[in-house]
């Protein structure tokens, strides 16, 4: 996969990182992460972010104070605190951060106030998504296999580009339902059945391989015929 966005965890709770690394690699971002600001300063002029996370209670350089110093980069800021009052969330706006969420947090809600601050910084930046011989341009909406054209529906789409970001990962009935069709259609429906035999119908002509694999009991996976 080409083009993915660089997220910044500046974070001291080694569980927080943890978590959100893994979350975030799951959502199709490339992380790094520092556990303090001096570190994650010098990680953002390194290697540029698209976005950082940033906490504000960190050892050393606090995280008002990395906001500053961030400001001249321009890079989107979300500014990730148990500091819950108005004043709280003024002096971090104040400070440069583009956004500010509260711990506990929801991560739902997280990604999405992620997915906005990029778009608002990215608005044209598509996303072109490879794998074998098959390739996905979010920007034109198109999918080629070997060189050929893939006409897909809106569904069939949706559903192909959430392999496509997650190659040779299982993924499970659920995630499926919630990524493409954002609600649960019940246990007895066959929906996911059916849009994956469509999708194979139009990739696997010819002598092309399967790509899409049943996971019995599970789900789908993405990967190389055995």
């Amino acid at each position: 996969m080409s083009n993915n966005p660089h997220v910044l965890l500046i974070e001291d709770d080694e569980a927080i990182v943890h978590f959100l690394r893994r979350s975030l690699t799951f959502e199709g971002y490339t992380v790094d992460s520092a556990k303090d600001g001096q570190s994650g300063l010098l990680l953002a002029h390194d290697n540029p972010p698209d976005v950082v996370v940033l906490d504000w209670m960190l050892p050393g350089m606090d995280g008002l104070e990395v906001c500053r110093r961030l400001q001249a980069s321009n890079v989107p800021i979300l500014m990730l605190t148990a500091r819950d009052s108005v004043s709280d969330r003024v002096q971090g706006l104040d400070a440069g951060a583009d956004d500010y969420i509260v711990k506990p947090f929801n991560l739902d809600e997280l990604l999405a106030r992620i997915r906005a601050l990029l778009r608002r910084s990215q608005p044209s930046r598509p996303a072109v998504y490879e794998f074998l011989d098959l390739k996905l341009d979010t920007g034109t909406r198109q999918a080629t296999r070997d060189k050929r054209v893939i006409d897909l529906t809106a569904k069939e789409y949706e559903l192909l580009e959430l392999f496509m970001r997650h190659p040779r990962q299982v993924l499970t009935r659920e995630v499926i339902y919630d990524d493409v069709w954002g609600y649960d259609f019940g246990g007895d429906s066959n929906i996911i059945e059916v849009y994956v035999r469509y999708l194979r119908q139009k990739l696997e002509t010819g002598k092309t391989s399967r790509l899409i694999h049943t996971v019995r009991g599970v789900g789908y996976v993405l990967r190389e015929t055995e």
